[in-house]
């Protein structure tokens, strides 16, 4: 690679079916310049999520993604220069770097970083996949010890925290994943109480076999038939956290929609509440002293796929919305 060229992925147009590599190409553009306020990023690894997805269809929390425009995407980065205060070079930074290889942010929005090692568990248990799942299971789950929590897309890079936050909280757990060896991975290497593989088809029957006294707290990450399994089986007073709908974003969403919308929520006293991580920065340093001593004593356990190469980073979020990852997945640049 030039040290004067900055390679980019650009997604050349929104799909209106399932996201292919047809829709991206590799471009290369000078090293931009940072102004006043801004830095200039060395981007080191690129975290892929489901959300990316999502932003092509349109604003959510943040603006659309647009076609031919460098693929919008978080990354943990060093500052290679800097025209702001407080930043210097050798920083490590994480902020929407792009799927570039360098980038020029504003400082207001990038979140200075520890030096850690590994680097990649910044965009893992302490970036935000685990945050995610911190404040999404603890403040609007609420899981008290002995109840059941279910976490859908269990072996991703948010359900796989949920559930052994859950299981560090004195709940009894059942993940709800794609295929026979993820389920086989949650029981036998995360300690979930059981999983539930949604590939059988038959969700709601090997739910209620796995959870006979109901559920009191649903983590959601795919929204559609699985929420809709979820709700009938929730307990009085059940809370379900909604952190993401993978199940709508790639080709075509199921015809009729999560039923039982609004009427088990309201026979059952539902609290179904959304959320984005971002509502919780201030609260950042106290999620991430109880990551690192559950990570330090064994209790949680991280699982990374790291991909080289950034060229391989439309295959790889292809793949990570088609369910082949475990943990989190991430682009080493």
């Amino acid at each position: 690679m030039s040290d004067t060229i900055n390679r980019q992925v650009l997604l050349v147009e929104k799909p209106s079916g399932k996201l292919g590599p047809e829709h991206f190409k590799m471009a290369e553009a000078p090293i931009p310049e940072p102004k006043d306020g801004e830095a200039l990023l060395r981007v080191r690894y690129i975290s892929l999520d489901a959300a990316n997805r999502a932003w092509m269809h349109g604003a959510t929390y943040r603006a659309a993604v647009e076609a031919n425009t460098v693929m919008a995407g978080g990354g943990i980065a060093e500052v290679v220069s800097s025209r702001a205060p407080g930043l210097a070079p050798g920083d490590i930074v994480f902020g929407d770097t792009g799927w570039q290889d360098y980038a020029v942010v504003p400082a207001k929005h990038l979140s200075r970083m520890p030096k850690l090692e590994p680097m990649t568990h910044l965009l893992s248990v302490y970036g935000i996949a685990g945050l995610t799942a911190y404040f999404g299971l603890l403040d609007i789950g609420k899981p008290k010890a002995g109840e059941t929590v279910v976490v859908s897309a269990a072996a991703g890079s948010v359900g796989s925290i949920v559930g052994q936050i859950a299981k560090i909280k004195g709940c009894r757990v059942i993940g709800i994943a794609g295929g026979k060896d993820k389920c086989h991975w949650l029981t036998s290497e995360l300690g979930f109480d059981a999983a539930v593989d949604y590939k059988d088809g038959a969700v709601f029957k090997a739910l209620k076999a796995a959870a006979p006294s109901g559920i009191d707290v649903y983590f959601d990450n795919v929204g559609g038939d699985i929420l809709e399994a979820c709700l009938a089986q929730m307990n009085n007073r059940g809370r379900i956290a909604c952190c993401g709908a993978i199940s709508q974003y790639d080709g075509v969403p199921s015809a009729h929609g999560p039923r039982g919308v609004p009427g088990l929520i309201v026979v059952k006293r539902l609290i179904m509440q959304g959320f984005i991580v971002m509502d919780y920065m201030d609260q950042r340093d106290v999620a991430l002293k109880d990551l690192q001593s559950w990570v330090a004593s064994g209790k949680l356990k991280v699982q990374e796929d790291i991909i080289d190469g950034l060229e391989n980073t439309p295959k790889a979020l292809i793949g990570l919305l088609a369910g082949e990852n475990r943990g989190k997945r991430m682009i080493k640049v």
